[in-house]
C-alpha cells in the first residue's frame, strides 16, 4: 500500500475535532480496563489515530495480540482482531497476512509475551520479513500476573519473583530485532503521541516487517521505569531523536553531540552554532552497524535513542 507519512504540522482546532471524530470510528464500545495512568491508554490513542489518518477502511485492519495487559488492546479497537495464546500471536498474524495479503496486520505484544514464552516466534517473525507491524510494549515487568520480573527487567530490580534483585542481564528489544534482521526497527516513548503516530505511520508505509518498541510505564508494579528518558525535567538530556541525515544532537540547550571516537560513540559538548566536526555522526537508517551501536547506548553516559533505527528494503515473505 502506498501511504503518505503523516504531517508533523500541528492541527487546527477544527482539524483536531475532525481527527477525534475519525479516530472514534476505530474505537470499540468496550471500556478499556487498564490501571489509571497506564501507558496503554496512550498507545491505544496513537494507534487508532494512525488508523484513522491513513484513510483506509476499518475492515482492512486486523489487530492481533497474545496474553498480558497490553494484549487486551484488540478488544478496544473497532477492527477485525484476534486475542490469541500466550506468545503465539506472531504465528496467527503471519497466517492472517498470508491468507489475505491486502490486510494491514498489526501485532500487539508485551515484553513477557514476546520475549519469554514467545521468544522464538518473535525471532522467526522478524527474520522472515512478512509485511506485519509489531508493537512491543515494554514495561520491564509482568503486569497482568502482578509484578514478576520479565526478560527486560533491569539487573538488580526487586520484584515478587526476584526479592533479592534480578540477577540476569536484560534483553534489549531493539538490538534483538536488529540481530534478527528486521527491516524496520524503531523505539518510541508512551509519553509522546506525536512521535508514536509518526513512527506508526512510517511502519505502515514500510513494505516488510516493522518492529516498534514502545517504552511503556506500568504505574502499578514498575512506576517511573523510564523517568529519565520521558520526564520533562530530564528527557532532553537523556534522549536523542533519530532523524535521517541529521546530526545526533541532544541536551536541554542542544549542546551535546554524538561523535565517533575510533570505533566507539561518545558524547561531547558542542554548541549548535559552531561548525559541525568531521567526526560528528549523521543518522543513516540504512547503516545496520550504526543502528546496533545506537541501540546499545545506555544511560547515564549516553542518551537513549528514539525514532527509527533501521529501514531497508528486502524481499517480503509471502
Amino acid at each position: 500500500m502506498n501511504t503518505p507519512i503523516l504531517s508533523d504540522r500541528p492541527l487546527t482546532a477544527d482539524a483536531e475535532d475532525a481527527a477525534d471524530t475519525a479516530r472514534a470510528r476505530f474505537l470499540s464500545s468496550a471500556t478499556p480496563r487498564w490501571c489509571p495512568g497506564c501507558g496503554c491508554f496512550a498507545v491505544l490513542k496513537s494507534l487508532t489515530a494512525t488508523y484513522a489518518r491513513l484513510g483506509i477502511a476499518r475492515e482492512k485492519f486486523v489487530t492481533v495480540s497474545g496474553i498480558g495487559c497490553t494484549s487486551r488492546l484488540p478488544y478496544y479497537t473497532n477492527t477485525f482482531g484476534f486475542h490469541t495464546l500466550h506468545g503465539r500471536a506472531p504465528t496467527v498474524a503471519t497466517g492472517v497476512k498470508l491468507a489475505n495479503p491486502d490486510l494491514s496486520v498489526w501485532l500487539i505484544s508485551g515484553d513477557g509475551d514476546a520475549l519469554a514464552i514467545g521468544g522464538n516466534h518473535t525471532l522467526h517473525l522478524l527474520r522472515r520479513n512478512p509485511d506485519i507491524k509489531m508493537l512491543l510494549l515494554n514495561n520491564q515487568i509482568y503486569g497482568l500476573t502482578k509484578g514478576q520480573a520479565s526478560p527486560t527487567s533491569p539487573t538488580g530490580l526487586k520484584t515478587k519473583s526476584t526479592p533479592f534483585g534480578v540477577a540476569d542481564h536484560p534483553v534489549n528489544p531493539v538490538n534483538l530485532a536488529l540481530a534478527a534482521g528486521a527491516t524496520f526497527v524503531a523505539r518510541v516513548p508512551d509519553t509522546n503521541n506525536a512521535l508514536m503516530e509518526e513512527v506508526f505511520a512510517a511502519a505502515h508505509a514500510h513494505r516488510g516487517v516493522a518492529f516498534v518498541e514502545v517504552l511503556l510505564n506500568c504505574v502499578t508494579f514498575h512506576d517511573g521505569a523510564y523517568e529519565q528518558i520521558t520526564g520533562k525535567a530530564t528527557r532532553d538530556d537523556f534522549s536523542v531523536r533519530l532523524n535521517a541525515g541529521e546530526p545526533l544532537r541532544f541536551g536541554r540547550e542542544r549542546n551535546r553531540l554524538l561523535v565517533r571516537d575510533q570505533d566507539r560513540i561518545i558524547a561531547i559538548d558542542h554548541a549548535e552554532s559552531d561548525p559541525l566536526p568531521d567526526h560528528a555522526i549523521r543518522h543513516d537508517p540504512g547503516n545496520t552497524a550504526l543502528a546496533q551501536q545506537l541501540a546499545l547506548m545506555t544511560l547515564p553516559d549516553l542518551p537513549c535513542a528514539l525514532g527509527i533505527f533501521r529501514q531497508v528494503e528486502e524481499p517480503v515473505f509471502g
